[in-house]
């Protein structure tokens, strides 16, 4: 399973991908392998404010619906229109075309608290 090592995560199964002041937000590999084949995407809109821990949105699968957590605080600044026609970009390429929502922070020590790549593998057990 990959978790690339140039990622922070949270322990609610997000990435994070640092640039500058700005972070891009998806969901990991395991969590959309254990959520199933993902059928809608529900995304704040630009220039929301998302609050760390509060929920962001949501991804729905065949099984279930899943909310979407926000890792850091800040404000959106883009979100990934592509996923409304296509999920299954989630399934597909979590970390490439699968981007959720990029983020300018608030708070850039709230990255201290997501978790290395070694990290996370070791709580999914990896």
């Amino acid at each position: 399973m990959a978790v690339p090592e140039e990622l922070k995560y949270s322990k609610e199964h997000e990435w994070v991908k640092v640039e500058g002041d700005t972070v891009t937000i998806g969901i990991t590999e395991y969590a959309q392998g254990e959520l199933g084949d993902i059928v809608f995407v529900e995304l704040p809109e630009t220039e929301d404010d998302i609050e760390e821990s509060e929920s962001f949105g949501s991804v729905e699968s065949v099984k279930t619906v899943s909310e979407l957590y926000a890792p850091v605080s800040g404000s959106v600044v883009e979100i990934n229109e592509e996923l409304e026609d296509s999920p299954e970009f989630v399934n597909e390429s979590p970390y490439e075309k699968a981007w959720m929502v990029k983020v300018k922070l608030n708070d850039e020590s709230q990255l201290d608290d997501l978790l290395s790549a070694d990290q996370y593998k070791e709580m999914i057990g990896e």
